[in-house]
């Protein structure tokens, strides 16, 4: 196929006609490279070509040239998708169908997914004679296909087609949908359940009751757990668009079958739904049907399954009627949570931790005393890191209800702990929740008990725990206020200028560049910069010039007499520094100070 000679370049000056002629060479290049990137470049080739030659040249080339490399026809079906404009409109959007159709007969599944969307971003712009004459068709022969690929693929495409049809045409292919979501392949049934939560959504309500309703109730009932546990998305579903009434009476015998299921996968997509089936849900009906099956999973067998459960048990308990919701808690729901909090599972301990310092709100303060506070101590204790670091995450949770003097006790030994976990993620995660412990528990505590501990993360081997604890001592500053931290917490901190260590040496300095909006000037011409000026002469470059773009941040807090007789000497020595980076921010960093204090 040549290049249209009349034209000297793509209509966007990009390529010439030449280069235009080599890249449609390129789709059929031996070289698989080659040819990906030709068929990115469809579009600017339809353009040159105009919407006649693209229609009778250009596509039927491309369906010539489907047996390719899947990333090769995963840039087609993009390519193609944007390609009505340049066909001539969509009097002519039919065209690209064969495409497509053969695009979703692909074996690799995500060249079949560009293809859905492909012809999801098609069918709207067709008429309903092209629907009619070529959509229609094209469907159905991809849902009597023999392979289980390509009827997975049909799957896809009724919920867009369906709302652009007249009545009796969605009959038939709503028949046709049925006879996919009972195909004997489990594949295609899985991909029908998967479909039909879109499907739902643009059928009108006496469609859902009499034809989608009773396929769920099939998929619910199907052998393979792979199809049911996808009943419960629909439940949801189908919830969104029934009235309550309908919901509980036919939606709800679903969800009680589903719960029941032998398969874990089932009661495990179930219990991951849970509260939104209860927000649908009549309170009667809650605590009739759905707090039981609740209540049955905190005890499952399978920590997948106990796991999913945890993780909704705070969302779950705020649904329950207010009525009853402190009688339902204390009497039914905090004993089955007490097998969990030493569940053998650490997933199912953590996913209980990460919610259960919420239900202290719900109970409030003797009940959380009584009943809550044991679980929580317990949790503390926990052996993984992950159970102490989501309850200490959280308990801010606790301290609005009862306050946490009464965990001070074991939060000390659970903050240790995670200080020195071998996980630098856990020690980065901890020191986050460091400002909001300190604040309740005081200064005299914070001062005893972990500004030791704070000083020590300033210089863990970790540089992302580093950065943390220099973020940490400002949080410190903006808690316990700027006096506090003159006379305590920055007398520490600048020790650690003299260190024998340069990393540490270099922290004091990342510390002092986060604090200059912080500190009062005062402080920050007695104290701070007479340790930073101190440093101008360390043996180690990387500290030098740090000291030249700290003091670049430290000057516009300070009085120009003080910068002319305290940072301006410095940097005047590190200009004359024997390293070239040392000599470049220092020049930097005077023509800052010259344009703030002239």
């Amino acid at each position: 196929m040549d290049a249209p000679m009349q034209m000297d370049t793509a209509e966007d000056g990009e390529y010439t006609i030449a280069e235009l002629a080599q890249l449609i060479d390129n789709i059929k290049h031996i070289d698989p490279d080659a040819r990906l990137a030709s068929v990115r470049e469809l579009t600017v080739i339809a353009a040159a070509l105009g919407p006649e030659r693209t229609r009778q040249e250009l596509l039927p080339f491309l369906l010539d040239s489907m047996d390719d490399e899947d990333d090769v026809l995963v840039a087609m079906a993009e390519e193609l998708k944007k390609f009505v404009p340049l066909l001539g409109g969509s009097a002519y959007a039919h065209i690209l169908l064969p495409a497509f159709e053969e695009l979703a007969s692909a074996e690799e599944g995500v060249v079949r997914d560009k293809a859905i969307e492909g012809l999801n971003h098609i069918a709207p712009q067709l008429s309903p004679d092209q629907l009619e004459q070529y959509y229609l068709p094209l469907l159905g022969r991809l849902s009597r296909a023999v392979w289980f690929t390509t009827k997975s693929t049909a799957c896809g495409l009724f919920a867009t087609v369906y709302p652009l049809l007249p009545a009796a045409k969605r009959v038939t292919i709503l028949t046709a949908f049925k006879s996919l979501a009972e195909d004997t392949t489990p594949m295609v049934r899985r991909s029908a359940a998967t479909a039909m939560q879109d499907l739902l959504a643009v059928v009108d309500g006496s469609v859902l009751k009499s034809v989608l309703l009773p396929m769920t109730n099939a998929l619910a009932k199907d052998d393979q757990d792979s199809v049911r546990l996808l009943a419960a998305t629909l439940c949801c579903a189908i919830a969104k668009r029934v009235s309550r009434e309908d919901f509980q009476s036919l939606v709800l015998p679903i969800f009680r079958a589903l719960a029941k299921d032998n398969s874990w996968r089932t009661r495990f997509m179930v219990a991951d739904t849970i509260c939104q089936l209860q927000s649908y849900c009549a309170p009667e009906f809650v605590l009739s049907d759905v707090l039981p099956s609740f209540l049955d999973f905190l005890s499952d067998v399978e920590p997948e399954v106990r796991t999913a459960i945890s993780k909704n048990v705070l969302e779950f308990c705020k649904n329950l009627p207010q009525d009853r919701r402190s009688d339902l808690l204390l009497n039914q729901i905090v004993a089955k949570l007490e097998p969990l909090v030493t569940d053998p599972s650490e997933h199912v301990r953590a996913a209980l931790a990460s919610v259960i310092m919420g239900l202290a709100a719900l109970l409030g303060k003797k009940p959380t005393i009584d009943a809550l506070l044991p679980l929580f101590l317990q949790l503390l204790k926990d052996e993984c890191s992950e159970v102490r670091l989501n309850i200490i995450s959280h308990l801010e949770d606790v301290n609005k209800v009862i306050g946490i003097g009464q965990l001070s006790q074991s939060l000390l030994p659970a903050i240790h702990e995670l200080a020195e976990d071998p996980s630098w993620r856990v020690r980065e995660a901890i020191i986050e929740h460091v400002p909001i412990v300190s604040q309740q528990l005081g200064v005299e505590f914070f001062n005893t008990e972990l500004l030791p501990l704070c000083i020590s993360w300033l210089k863990d081997p970790v540089f992302a725990v580093r950065k943390a604890a220099t973020v940490n001592v400002k949080n410190l500053i903006n808690v316990f206020g700027p006096e506090w931290a003159r006379t305590t917490l920055l007398v520490k901190v600048l020790e650690m200028a003299t260190d024998d260590n340069f990393v540490n040496r270099m922290t004091v300095l990342f510390t002092v560049n986060l604090l200059t909006d912080t500190c009062s000037k005062e402080t920050m011409t007695r104290l701070i910069s007479p340790a930073v000026c101190g440093l101008h002469k360390d043996k180690i470059p990387n500290v030098r010039f740090n000291v030249a773009r700290t003091l670049e941040r430290v000057a516009p807090t300070l009085d120009a007499s003080t910068v002319d007789s305290m940072l301006r000497p410095v940097l005047m020595t590190l200009v004359n520094d024997t390293d070239r980076d040392v000599k470049f921010f220092a020049k930097k960093a005077l023509l800052s100070i010259d344009a703030v204090h002239v």
